[in-house]
């Protein structure tokens, strides 16, 4: 079956999206010329050629209509009337208002079969809920614009993928949002990402809420009434899934390979461990020098990654942005249209 394009959304124009994207375009040149691989960058046509000419790329790309019966291995899709408002480093509604419309059209173009899915660079919120579009973030966006309701973050850095119960709550509500049926969701979307991917037999451990796995009901009575019934069945359905694990020793034991994802209770549960390992610090000046992770969002009728770091508008258009993460991204999203 011949390749389909996936959709680049630049997300805010303003950060550091039209650079990373520039910079992993030149680093999977070869394989856009072999046709190995095809992409079709949404966004602000203006941002990309600025970072092109910054950086000294030589990025050709095609301007292209979303109606085209064909594109070529790199093309380019406006996302929206310009505006000379935006600018590197300045947060504004306008890059707000790009930051939906990219969005926007990668998932009509993937839920209409034109592209294969979509890997999304980094969008500011500010900016977002200025431009008029209430959204926690891309996965709740994401969820509206599909249809779906009970969508799933999941995140990965090497062989640490942690997916989660509840993201962009509040701390107070998350205990609400463990419920069995929530559980179970999460369990099994983790699982058909990783068959996915390749693994034969997932191992998913399950983190514990409270410290210590609530302590036989001292610290809270969730981990043992909500999930570990919830445990119980699927292994008894044959499923290889453990836990309440406490959180932390969990991600300890992830990265040392005795599981395959670990089900995370809130954000920062998840987010934290991902992060510290895939985050690598110049220890002599406290500089970032590699940004490494995948964001996968699992539920969806469209297939979905993005980068796991954010606009950076304090370095946007220093020519200094680290493009590991997007193409990680692009790999896992060519990995899972494959399947």
């Amino acid at each position: 079956m011949a390749k389909r394009h996936l959709a680049i959304t630049m997300g805010d124009p303003a950060g550091i999206g039209p650079e990373i994207i520039v910079k992993a375009c030149a680093r999977l040149r070869e394989r856009l010329d072999a046709s190995d691989l095809k992409l079709l960058i949404i966004g602000s046509r203006r941002a990309f050629d600025l970072a092109n000419a910054q950086l000294a790329a030589g990025i050709a790309v095609t301007q292209v209509g979303a109606a085209e019966p064909d594109w070529p291995n790199l093309g380019f899709l406006q996302a929206d009337d310009e505006s000379m408002s935006i600018q590197p480093g300045v947060l504004s509604a306008d890059g707000g208002r790009f930051s939906f419309k990219a969005v926007e059209q990668g998932v009509r173009l993937a839920l209409s079969g034109r592209v294969g899915g979509i890997v999304t660079a980094p969008l500011n919120k500010e900016a977002l809920n200025k431009a008029g579009y209430h959204y926690p973030g891309h996965t709740e966006m994401l969820a509206e614009l599909t249809g779906v309701r009970g969508s799933v973050m999941l995140l990965a850095h090497g062989n640490m993928r942690v997916s989660h119960v509840s993201t962009h709550v509040a701390l107070q509500d998350v205990p609400s949002r463990l419920t069995p049926e929530r559980l179970r969701h999460v369990i099994d979307l983790t699982r058909k990402a990783l068959l996915g991917i390749g693994i034969a037999r997932p191992r998913i451990a399950v983190a514990a809420l409270n410290p210590h796995a609530g302590e036989g009901g001292l610290f809270g009575r969730q981990d043992i009434e909500v999930s570990q019934p919830v445990i119980d069945d699927m292994a008894k359905e044959g499923l290889d899934v453990v836990g309440p694990v406490p959180g932390d020793t969990v991600f300890v034991k992830l990265r040392a390979g005795q599981y395959d994802a670990v089900v995370a209770m809130y954000h920062d549960q998840g987010h934290i461990p991902v992060k510290l390992l895939g985050f690598e610090v110049d220890p002599a000046t406290g500089e970032w020098q590699e940004l490494s992770g995948v964001n996968i969002t699992l539920g969806l009728p469209i297939i979905r990654t993005s980068v796991d770091h954010g606009t950076a508008f304090d370095i946007a258009g220093k020519g200094i942005a680290n493009e590991r993460s997007m193409i990680e991204a692009i790999e896992y999203a060519e990995r899972l249209a494959t399947e």
